[in-house]
């Protein structure tokens, strides 16, 4: 009897210890490292934002581009209704059943709000709408897989544009 306990105690340390070393994280665990934005920029916002952060840098840093592209739209869509909630002014970008509109949609919002006040390189960037046509064409073309260039073409941009939209969001002092 004393064996079958032991080995069953055994077991039972094995299975922990398998569970610890090779099971997945529940969540995303952040990264000493950035490679597309820098988890300073979003820390102390939200953990909301701080998650998206850590999986844009993660899916880039392994090779996951078409995830990151849409992890980088989800992002932009994200910032810009932080700012609108912030500012007050939900009710601009929603539609008639109070869900926000959709991303285009929301781009064209903000660039039409004066009152934002907008820098020219954060305009710019979002009347090319890039982060919202790789994060599409990712997450819908299904002949369409993005490579590490095309993320590498926007990362400036997107650094600009969640900065500035963190700050009018108040998230960032």
């Amino acid at each position: 009897m004393r064996i079958v306990k032991d080995l069953l105690d055994l077991t039972k340390k094995v299975k922990e210890t398998i569970n610890k070393e090779l099971l997945l994280p529940q969540e995303i665990v952040p990264s000493d490292s950035y490679l597309i934005l820098p988890y300073t920029l979003f820390e102390n916002t939200r953990g909301y934002l701080e998650k998206i952060n850590h999986q844009i840098n993660a899916c880039y840093r392994n090779a996951c581009y078409d995830a990151c592209a849409v992890m980088i739209r989800r992002l932009t869509e994200v910032l810009i209704i932080e700012v609108f909630e912030y500012k007050g002014l939900s009710h601009k970008i929603q539609n008639q059943d109070g869900n926000f509109l959709y991303l285009e949609d929301l781009i064209d919002k903000i660039l039409a709000e004066k009152s934002l006040n907008l820098r020219r390189n954060t305009k710019k960037a979002l009347q090319k709408k890039e982060f919202k046509t790789i994060g599409d064409q990712s997450a819908h073309g299904w002949r369409y897989n993005a490579h590490r260039t095309y993320i590498d073409d926007i990362k400036v941009a997107l650094r600009e544009v969640s900065e500035e939209l963190l700050y009018l969001a108040s998230l960032k002092k």
